[in-house]
This record gives C-alpha cells, structure tokens and sequence, in this order.
C-alpha cells in the first residue's frame, strides 16, 4: 500500500461520510463528526479491500484502477462506518 492510495481512501472516506450524513439526516453527526467517521471507515474500508486483493496488484502505483478502487472502498467504508456509529448513538439516545 502506498501513502498516496491511503490518503485518497482517507478523503474519499471523509466524503463518504459526509455523503451519508446527507442522505440519513437523522443518523447524522454533524459535518466533523460523519467526516471523522468516513476518515476511520475510509482507512478500514480501503485497508479490507486491500487483504482481499480488490484493490489490484501490491505495489500497482496510481494507475487508473488503483486509484478507482482507493476511491470506492475509501468511500464505502466511510459511509457504512458512519452510518453504523449514527445508528448506535440514536438507539443510545432512546
């Protein structure tokens, strides 16, 4: 894994997040909150997809499918995460 990958994970997961902040507004943290979310779940998500050898080859570099897959797990992983700690803190809330 490359540093430039993990970081296009962490900000696509930060979007993520945000995104599903948008779209679940009642499991919503607030924009730091579901952008701290996406960033851990970002980081996990891409982190996974990587083991299960998703993410293409070791050590591919920033070719276009890297960089497309660094995006999609970043992304996903930031908003299941999210979305999974808004729905905890709602039922903790009742």
């Amino acid at each position: 894994m490359d540093i430039s990958q993990l970081l296009i994970q962490l900000v696509s997961g930060a979007a993520g997040g945000n995104a599903a902040g948008k779209l679940m507004p009642k499991s919503s943290l607030g924009t730091i909150g579901n952008s701290i979310a996406g960033i851990i779940g970002g980081g996990l998500g891409g982190q996974l997809l990587g083991m299960l050898g998703v993410g293409g080859a070791e050590g591919a570099g920033l070719d276009l499918s890297s960089i497309l897959s660094s995006v999609a797990g970043g992304g996903v992983g930031g908003g299941v995460i999210m979305a999974i700690v808004g729905i905890v803190k709602g039922l903790l809330k009742k």
